[in-house]
């Protein structure tokens, strides 16, 4: 088999992070259905899909994981939703969509028909009940470790001191809804398509107390409703979890409004270890996992997996600490901007994507990849230039410095497949300029993640994979100047006024080509500040065995199982 690599998409704006793959029963154990699908396929039967790790729940409202996510895509749908294998938005609940000229009212055309799988019917009522219901949330619902993604795109809540950006929703008559903002974000409408804004049964979420969670923000205790009752419109229904064990059972949604999933079910087995996940696939226990390491991508092919490979949506960055964040050991050398580019210069990234990362990897040069609207191609570079960096450490004093350079254990991301690995050669191009490297090798969940974020590195390594085609969902959520965004300690809480405008500007702007410009223009100011370094941008791949039929790889890893066949 060969790689099937995906064509890139340019959009305006699409969709969410989450990763899915899947897997299967051993060929022995699957039951064929009638026939349908494509030519040498088969409806019905079942797939035990090779999960990395357990779902946190089923309200994708709360949810933030991809693990969740996953499964969430099949059984619950938003208004909005992306192109298979791409990230142009496309209507999903929502048929088509308008938006009033100083971008604060959204009228959505809904579509006729729609039920909820408890029979309620889909229409304006239902919308803005969902919408309501998030802005409403109160309590520990309003803790970001369960509403992060309503927080990140809308603000406040209905009782905060600062409620947000949602204005209300107004259900004009059954198959019509407005949705009004108080603020234009450049987040609205791609944002929509995110499985956190799904919309759900009103009659489930009420008769199943669903908005009243327990415990405390630490250990949050979800409702019956997020555990057994998850209530959407989607191509699957939720069966069952067996936590013991480690299964989530889907089935078709026979009444769905569109066309119908293939498959009769669906199993999500957790594996959390990669080469057991691949090892199951070899003795055909499963039927196709995510997360492929790029080193086995050869030998799985030689045995007749397709190795699905996704269009780069990611971003690999050498972040910096030489802030003055009060408690942390900020390195004061890495505030000069001569030290910081030196490092730049340092970095062989072309050597990084051509021995290190797998076939189709690019070196960024922007936080963001180029198909993202805002991207710029007139930013300073900072090429590989050892002799340079030497020049700048000596004019600002740092030749010799000391470096605690943080890396994680134990894992691979999509955007950083060997941790270990890129540590090395990174660290080797830092000590040829005459940097001294003081590694610090940490387990990523929850040590490494919470040394970066206290501020404990001097540079480390870190990533993000884009939940939806907006320029603000990357360069945003780094460099915005909000407190609350995963930036303020990891970039050493850099001060950067400048930066902090132009992104708050671009972000508030209507009009889509002002608006691209204004990213443009804060791509720019971003690398000339340079408070990090952005390496590379990744293909990550799943695999499935050679009688998986339709399934299509999505470089927001928001793959739809509903078109997927077993070959006979």
């Amino acid at each position: 088999m060969t790689r099937r690599r995906t064509s890139r998409a340019l959009a305006a704006s699409a969709a969410a992070l989450t990763a899915v793959t899947l897997s299967a029963c051993a060929s022995s154990d699957r039951e064929s259905g009638e026939g349908g699908g494509e030519e040498g396929a088969a409806s019905g039967g079942t797939m035990v899909f090779g999960a990395a790790g357990d779902p946190a729940m089923f309200d994708p409202a709360f949810a933030s994981d991809g693990e969740t996510f996953r499964i969430a895509r099949q059984i619950h749908e938003g208004l909005l939703t992306t192109s298979a294998g791409g990230t142009e938005l496309e209507p999903a609940l929502a048929e088509d969509w308008e938006v009033s000229e100083d971008g604060l009212e959204y009228t959505f055309n809904l579509r006729e028909g729609v039920q909820f799988h408890d029979g309620t019917d889909f229409n304006a009522e239902a919308v803005c009940f969902n919408f309501d219901r998030w802005h409403n949330f109160d309590g520990l619902a309003q803790s970001p470790s369960a509403t992060y993604y309503y927080q990140a795109v809308f603000g406040g809540f209905a009782d905060s001191e600062d409620p947000g950006i949602y204005e209300g929703c107004e259900a004009v008559d059954e198959n019509t809804a407005v949705i009004t903002f108080n603020q234009v974000t450049s987040k609205i409408p791609a944002a929509l398509s995110l499985p956190a804004f799904s919309i759900q049964s009103p009659t489930a979420l009420q008769e199943y107390d669903a908005d009243n969670l327990s415990g405390s923000e630490d250990a949050i205790t979800y409702t019956e409703y997020a555990l057994e009752h998850p209530t959407g419109t989607g191509p699957f229904k939720f069966d069952s979890w067996d936590r013991g064990n480690g299964e989530v059972t889907i089935v078709r949604n026979e009444d769905y409004w569109g066309e119908p999933a293939l498959l009769d079910e669906i199993i999500f087995r957790t594996i959390p270890e990669g080469n057991t996940r691949r090892q199951e696939l070899q003795a055909g226990t499963i039927d196709g996992y995510d997360f492929v390491s790029p080193a086995d991508y050869d030998t799985l092919e030689s045995e007749g997996f397709q190795v699905l490979v996704r269009d780069p949506f990611n971003i690999l960055y050498l972040g910096f600490n030489g802030g003055n964040v009060e408690g942390t050991q900020a390195n004061p050398a890495l505030q000069d901007p001569r030290v910081r580019q030196a490092i730049a210069h340092a970095i062989d990234r072309e050597t990084i994507v051509n021995s290190l990362l797998p076939e189709g990897a690019e070196v960024a040069t922007n936080f963001m990849p180029p198909t993202v609207d805002g991207w710029a191609d007139d930013v300073p570079t900072y090429e590989y230039d050892p002799e340079r960096a030497r020049q700048l450490l000596e004019e600002a004093g740092a030749a010799g410095t000391t470096l605690r350079f943080y890396y994680p254990t134990d894992v691979s991301r999509p955007y950083l497949p060997d941790p270990a690995a890129m540590f090395q050669v990174i660290a080797e191009d830092l000590r040829e300029v005459g940097l001294t490297i003081e590694p610090v090798a940490l387990q990523w969940n929850p040590d490494y993640l919470q040394a970066v974020q206290a501020g404990q590195a001097d540079i480390h390594l870190l990533g993000w994979t884009g939940d939806y085609n907006d320029a603000y969902n990357f360069i945003g959520t780094f460099f915005a100047e909000d407190q609350n965004n995963q930036a303020s300690a990891e970039f050493g809480a850099f001060s950067a006024p400048e930066i902090f405008a132009a992104l708050a500007e671009a972000d508030a702007e209507p009009d889509p080509a002002n608006r691209t410009e204004l990213y443009q223009e804060a791509n720019r100011l971003i690398k000339e500040y340079l408070p990090a370094v952005p390496i590379s941008h990744s293909p990550p791949a799943l695999v499935v065995a050679d009688n998986v039929q339709g399934l299509e790889p999505s470089p927001l890893t928001a793959e739809d199982f509903s078109t997927v066949s077993l070959e006979e």
